[in-house]
C-alpha cells in the first residue's frame, strides 16, 4: 500500500502544476480535479473513492468536517490558493490515508492543531502567520518530510515541537520579517533548508545558522544596503559548525565588499557547490577606502589559490554596478581558482585571463558573454580542462579558436556554438587538442571550407544552422567520426562517407534536398540512424528510389515518416512520402521505351492487318482516283460543274450477267410506255477518258444506279469500284440513289471480307429479287420502273451517234475485269 501511495505522491506533485481547467472535471476514478473553478466551497459531488482531489486557485475561505468525511480515501489534497483564514486540523481526522496536503498561498492566520500521523508533505507557506505555525502535535507525525512554513519572526523555542522529526525538507517564506533570534534555525535537524526572505535588509544570522543546520541550503532575495561597515561578520567559530555542502543564492544585491566576506566564509566551509544566481554587486566600494580594500581583496586571492573544499562554482545573470573597478584584479581571483567546475553565465565577460600555474579547472562555462578570439591564446596551463563551453559569445575566426585549443590536453569537448565563426581562407591552417572528439559548431557562419578545418580525432561534431551547401570530395578523412549534424544548412543532396567512413549518425533535416540518392546507405554502410526530414522534397520518380531505400533500411530513417512530406508538385504539397506512388513503368525510362516500342509494333501490326483484311489500300487507290477526276474536271471545264442528269439509271453488272441485262433489263426499261435512259457502259462510256473517270461521270449524271448483284457480281473488280463510287455519292449528296436487284443468291462466304460496303448494303437496304417464276416479273418490272421513276430535264434518243462510239481498248479491258 506504502509503495502505491509513494507514486501517488510524486505523480501529483508535478501534475499539479500543468492542471488548469475551467470546468470541474473527474479525470478518472481516482483523480478529481476542480482547480481554477471559481468555487467557494469545497463540491458535495466528488467520488467517495477518490485518492488526488485538486482545488487550488478557488476562492474557498473556510473548511468543515462534513466536506471531506466521506473520503476516505482521499491521500493528496491541494488546497493552495485560496482565501482561508483559519485552518482547524480536525477538518481531516477521518481521512486517515492523507499523506500530501498543501495549504500555501492562503491568509491563514491561525491554525486548531490535530495530530495527522500519515501526513508527509505538509506546505502552509505563504500564508499570513506571525509566529511559527508548529503545534506540539506535530511532534507525534513521525512520517513528516517536507514542512512549509511563513512566519514574520522566529524563535529558537518555534521549533522545540519538531526537534527530533527527522525532516527532509523545510520551506521558510519570511515576509514582513521584524523578529531572528540567532540560531533558531539549527534546532531544526533537516538535510534540505529553502528560504525566501522578503525584499528588506537580510538578516545574515539567517545564512549562518542555515549553512550550520542542512547540508542544501537554497536562500532567496539577499539584499542589504546598509553600511559595510554594519555588516555582521562571521565569526570564527562558526566555521567548525557548517554543515552546507550544496548553497544556492538567488537573486543577490549587495556590496562587493560584502560579497568578498561571505565568499570568504563560504571559501573557509564545506561547501563543495556553490551557485549564484541574479547578482548584482554595487560600487562604490562603501566606507571602505581603496587601502582597506585592496587588502582584502588580495586575501581572498590568496585564499582561492591554495583551495578548499570548493569543487564547483556557478554564478548567472551577473551584474556589475561597480564603477571605476579594474575589472583585471577579478577575472584574476577566477583563472586562479583551485576548483574544478567554473560556470560564469551571462555576465557581459568580454575577458578572461590565463591561470599563471597549471590550473585544476575541469570544466568551465563562459557561456552567454562578449569573450572574442583573443580569449586563452597561447594558454598552455590549462591542461586538466576536459569540458569547455563558450556558448553566446563574439568568437570570429576558426582557426584562431582551434589554436586555443591546442594546448589544452585534456579537452574532450568543445561547444562554441551561436558564435560569428567563420573559415574562408583556405591557406589558413588549424591545429586542434588531439583529444578532442566533441565540438558544437552550430548556429555560427561556416561554409563548405570548415571541413578543411577539424579535428582529426574528432568523434561527434554538431553543424547546424550553418551556410554549407556540400560536403567536399577532397576533405581529410575523419575516419573516427561517428556523428554528424547538418542540419539547418543548404544542402542539396545527401553528403557520402568518403571522408567519415565511422559514421553511424547522420542529421540532414531541415536543409534543400529535393530527390536524395538513394545510394546512401550502399556508401555509407554503418550508419545505423538517418535523419533527413523536414526537406522540401519534389515527389517524382528520382525519390520513388529513396522511398525504397526506407523499405529495406529496417527502420534507419528518424522520425518517419511524419516528417517525410512531399513540397512539390505543388499537387502533391502535404503528401507523405509513404503515401506516393508511382508505376514502374512510369519511372523506368528502358523499360518505358521498350514499351512504347512494343506498344508501336503492334499498333502497326494490327493497322496493316486490319488494312490487308479491310483492303484500305484500294480504297485509298479509289478515293485518291476519285479526288484526281474531280480536280481534273473542274479544271478543265469549270462552268460546267453544275452536275445535269442525263440517264435515269447506271447499270452496274458483271459482264458474265450481261445476257440478262441486254435481253431482260434493258429491253424492259428503255422500251415501251414510259422508257427509262439508262446508262451503260458499252454504250455510254466516252472514248480518251480512263474508265475510273467514265464511271465517276456515268454514276453522277445518272439519278439511280443499278446492281445487278449475283455471284459474278461479287468477283467482279469493276463492279465494287462502281459500287463504291455509287456508295460514295450516296453519302456525299444524302440521296438515296441505290436500287439492288438480287440476279442469283449470293452465300454470305463467298463474299470477300474487304467488301464490307456490299455486306453492308445488302444487310440494311431493301433490294429486289429476280423472280424465277414468270407470273411475278410483271409486278418485279413495275416495282423497279417505280423505283427509278424521274422526269429527266433533256430527253436523250434511245440510240444516240455518241453511244455508237466506243473506246475499244477501254472497254476491252473494263470487260475483262
Amino acid at each position: 500500500m506504502r509503495p502505491l501511495i509513494n507514486i501517488y505522491v510524486f505523480a501529483c506533485v508535478f501534475t499539479f502544476t500543468l492542471w488548469n481547467n475551467i470546468q470541474p472535471t473527474v479525470e478518472n476514478e481516482f483523480i478529481a480535479n476542480y482547480s481554477s473553478s471559481l468555487l467557494t466551497n469545497v463540491p458535495k459531488n466528488v467520488p467517495v473513492h477518490t485518492h488526488v482531489l485538486d482545488l487550488s486557485h478557488n476562492r474557498i475561505s473556510g473548511l468543515s468536517i462534513s466536506e471531506f468525511i466521506s473520503l476516505s480515501d482521499l491521500q493528496v489534497l491541494n488546497l493552495s490558493h485560496n482565501l482561508i483564514t483559519e485552518l482547524d486540523f480536525s477538518v481531516f481526522i477521518f481521512n486517515e490515508d492523507l499523506e500530501y496536503l498543501d495549504l500555501s498561498h492562503n491568509n491563514i492566520l491561525k491554525v486548531y492543531c490535530q495530530t495527522l500521523a500519515y501526513l508527509r508533505h505538509l506546505d502552509l507557506s505563504f500564508n499570513k502567520f506571525t509566529a511559527l505555525p508548529i503545534c506540539q502535535e506535530f511532534r507525534n507525525m513521525f512520517d513528516l518530510e517536507y514542512l512549509g512554513l511563513s512566519a514574520t519572526m522566529i524563535r529558537r523555542s518555534d521549533f522545540r515541537y519538531i526537534m527530533h522529526l527527522e525532516l527532509h525538507t523545510v520551506f521558510l517564506t519570511l515576509e514582513d520579517f521584524s523578529l531572528y533570534e540567532p540560531q533558531s534555525l539549527t534546532a531544526l535537524n533537516t538535510r534540505s533548508l529553502h528560504i525566501i526572505f522578503a525584499a528588506q535588509n537580510f538578516s545574515f544570522s539567517l545564512l549562518y545558522d542555515g549553512m550550520s543546520t542542512a547540508e542544501n541550503l537554497k536562500i532567496v532575495n539577499l539584499l542589504y544596503t546598509l553600511s559595510y561597515k554594519d555588516f555582521p561578520s562571521p565569526s570564527l567559530t562558526l566555521l567548525k559548525k557548517i554543515k552546507t555542502t550544496t548553497l544556492m543564492l538567488d537573486t543577490v544585491d549587495l556590496q562587493w565588499a560584502i560579497i568578498l566576506q561571505i565568499f570568504l566564509l563560504i571559501w573557509y566551509s564545506p561547501v563543495e557547490h556553490l551557485t549564484v544566481r541574479n547578482l548584482t554587486f554595487r560600487g562604490p566600494l562603501g566606507e571602505l577606502t581603496e587601502y582597506e580594500f585592496l587588502p582584502l581583496l588580495s586575501s581572498v586571492e590568496q585564499l582561492i589559490s591554495l583551495g578548499g573544499s570548493m569543487k564547483v562554482l556557478t554564478m548567472e545573470h551577473v551584474r556589475n554596478k561597480v564603477y571605476y573597478f579594474n575589472q583585471e584584479i577579478l577575472y584574476r581571483q577566477f583563472a586562479e581558482m583551485n576548483i574544478a567546475s567554473l560556470t560564469i553565465y551571462d555576465a557581459y565577460m568580454p575577458h578572461m585571463l590565463c591561470p599563471n600555474r597549471t590550473s585544476s579547472f575541469q570544466y568551465l562555462n563562459f557561456s552567454h558573454n562578449a569573450l572574442t578570439d583573443e580569449l586563452f591564446q597561447n594558454c598552455g596551463t590549462l591542461t586538466d580542462l576536459q569540458l569547455l563551453i563558450l556558448q553566446r559569445n563574439k568568437f570570429e575566426s576558426l582557426p584562431k579558436v582551434s589554436f586555443m585549443t591546442s594546448r589544452m590536453k585534456s579537452l574532450k569537448y568543445l561547444d562554441i556554438s551561436s558564435n560569428l565563426l567563420r573559415h574562408d581562407r583556405a591557406d589558413v591552417q588549424c591545429q586542434w587538442a588531439e583529444s578532442l572528439t566533441e565540438l558544437d559548431l552550430s548556429s555560427n557562419q561556416l561554409t563548405d571550407a570548415v571541413f578543411e578545418c577539424l579535428p582529426v580525432n574528432i568523434k561527434k561534431l554538431d553543424l547546424e544552422n550553418n551556410q554549407i551547401t556540400s560536403v567536399p570530395m577532397g576533405m581529410a578523412e575523419l575516419k573516427y567520426l561517428t556523428e554528424l549534424n547538418l542540419a539547418s544548412n543548404r544542402l542539396a543532396d545527401l553528403p557520402g562517407c568518403s571522408g567519415f567512413m565511422s559514421l553511424e549518425f547522420l542529421n540532414i533535416g531541415m536543409n534543400s534536398i529535393l530527390t536524395p540518392s538513394a545510394d546512401f546507405f550502399q556508401s555509407c554502410p554503418r550508419v545505423r540512424e538517418l535523419q533527413a526530414g523536414h526537406n522540401p522534397f519534389k515527389c517524382s520518380c528520382e525519390l520513388q528510389d529513396f522511398i525504397r531505400l526506407e523499405r529495406q533500411s529496417g527502420g534507419k530513417l528518424f522520425d518517419w515518416p511524419a516528417a517525410y512530406v512531399c513540397e512539390y508538385p505543388e499537387n502533391l504539397r502535404g503528401t507523405q512520402l509513404k503515401d506516393f506512388h508511382l508505376s514502374e513503368l512510369a519511372c523506368n525510362t528502358v523499360l518505358l521505351l521498350v514499351t512504347a516500342l512494343l506498344l508501336t509494333l503492334v499498333l502497326v501490326a494490327v493497322v496493316a492487318f486490319l488494312c490487308i483484311y479491310l483492303d484500305v489500300p484500294w480504297y485509298m487507290r479509289m478515293t485518291w482516283q476519285w479526288t484526281q477526276t474531280k480536280r481534273r474536271a473542274w479544271h478543265n471545264n469549270p462552268e460546267e460543274q453544275e452536275t445535269v442528269l442525263q440517264f435515269h439509271a447506271f447499270i452496274s453488272y458483271s459482264e458474265r450477267d450481261s445476257l440478262w441485262v441486254k435481253n431482260e433489263l434493258i429491253p424492259n426499261l428503255e422500251k415501251g410506255e414510259g422508257c427509262v435512259q439508262l446508262c451503260q457502259h458499252e454504250r455510254n462510256f466516252i472514248p480518251g477518258k480512263s474508265i475510273v473517270e467514265n464511271i465517276i461521270t456515268c454514276i453522277e449524271k445518272s439519278y439511280k444506279s443499278i446492281f445487278v448483284l449475283s455471284p459474278n457480281f461479287v468477283q467482279s473488280e469493276w463492279c465494287h469500284y462502281e459500287l463504291y463510287f455509287a456508295h460514295h455519292k450516296l453519302f456525299s449528296e444524302n440521296s438515296n440513289s441505290l436500287i439492288l436487284i438480287l440476279l442469283e443468291p449470293i452465300p454470305p462466304y463467298i463474299i470477300p471480307a474487304r467488301y464490307h460496303k456490299l455486306k453492308a448494303l445488302m444487310a440494311k437496304r431493301t433490294y429486289l429479287e429476280w423472280p424465277k417464276e414468270r407470273s411475278k416479273r410483271a409486278l418485279f418490272w413495275a416495282n423497279l420502273r417505280a423505283a427509278i421513276s424521274i422526269n429527266l430535264p433533256i430527253s436523250f434518243e434511245e440510240n444516240e451517234e455518241q453511244s455508237d462510239v466506243t473506246s475499244t481498248s477501254s472497254i476491252s479491258q473494263y470487260v475483262n475485269n
